[in-house]
Parts: C-alpha cells; sequence; structure tokens
C-alpha cells in the first residue's frame, strides 16, 4: 500500500529510523562529467541540513530498488527512465527489533541503489519540500559537503561499487 513505510524502526543503543519497511537512497551519478547527484536536506527532516541522497522510507510492496527510485522522482523530478541501476548495496542494517519498544518495527536496512543516467550527462532536477536544495557535485568533492553522517560513512564503500562498473559510459 503507498505509504505504508512511513514510520519508525528500531535502531541500535534505542535509536529510531525513518522507514517501517527499510529505506532506501539512489546514488546517481552522470558518467561524462564524474558529478553525483546530492540533496541538501531541509531543516525539519531527519539531520535536517546536511546532504545526502534522495531516498526515503520503502512501503510493503517494494523492493529497495522500486523504493530508491520512487524517492528520487518525488524529490528530484527525475524519472526512472532516465536512469540505469548498475547495483543496490545495504549500506546499513540490519537493525533487529528491539523487545523493550514493540510498536517499532525490526529489521530495518538502509540499501543505497547505484545508478547512472542514461544521458552520460547531469540531468535537470525540481526540488520538493524535502530539499533546501539538489546540486550535482564533482565525485571527489562530495567527501567536503557536511554529510548525513550514514551516508558519510557508507562513502567510501558505494564509491568502490560504482569503481567496478567502470567509466559506465552510456
Amino acid at each position: 500500500m503507498k505509504g505504508d513505510g512511513n514510520g519508525w524502526a528500531a535502531a541500535p543503543n534505542g535509536g529510531k529510523v525513518w522507514g517501517r519497511y527499510g529505506a532506501a537512497g539512489l546514488l546517481l551519478y552522470a558518467p561524462r562529467t564524474r558529478e553525483l547527484l546530492l540533496q541538501h536536506r531541509a531543516e525539519w527532516t531527519n539531520e535536517g541540513g546536511t546532504w545526502a541522497l534522495p531516498g526515503g522510507a520503502r512501503d510493503s510492496h517494494e523492493d529497495a530498488t522500486a523504493a530508491a527510485l520512487r524517492e528520487a522522482f518525488e524529490e528530484t523530478g527525475i524519472e526512472a527512465k532516465e536512469c540505469r541501476v548498475l547495483t543496490a548495496v545495504v549500506t546499513a542494517g540490519p537493525f533487529e527489533a528491539d523487545p523493550g519498544r514493540p510498536e517499532l518495527a525490526g529489521g530495518w536496512t538502509y540499501t543505497t541503489v547505484i545508478a547512472a543516467t542514461r544521458s552520460g550527462l547531469t540531468l535537470p532536477t525540481s526540488a520538493n519540500d524535502e530539499s533546501l536544495e539538489l546540486r550535482w557535485v564533482p565525485r571527489d568533492a562530495v567527501p567536503g559537503f557536511p554529510l548525513l553522517p550514514a551516508f558519510a560513512a557508507s562513502y567510501p564503500e558505494v564509491c568502490r561499487e560504482l569503481a567496478a562498473y567502470g567509466s559506465v559510459e552510456p
């Protein structure tokens, strides 16, 4: 059901994370310009003011790729047909259920879906209210941004995964 993934799940050390069925984000790469699309998260969002990937909660009927492409469209206006999915990598979790907080879902994961633009070039974007800004950023410049901590921790791994695809020319 659309939107049934909105809600909290258990995280380690008494924390909580968004997405009852997990969450996913889209790392979209423009190979000809060697840029990635980043989202400057609105202040009202979790870890607002940081930079990360467009993404969000998975719904019960979605796999991680479908969720990442849906969320990216909602947050950037980029259509799935403009993206070539290369791989998907679980970059956080799974986090077990917390018996002391039965209202929170368990088994949460975050999956980074890595894709290239079909054209090889950056694409126009249209931000929704979850973004302060959307920006295509040179791949090597990403670590210089104030990143969402979980994205910063996973960035070296997703770069290794992206590198496995070489230049990923269209």
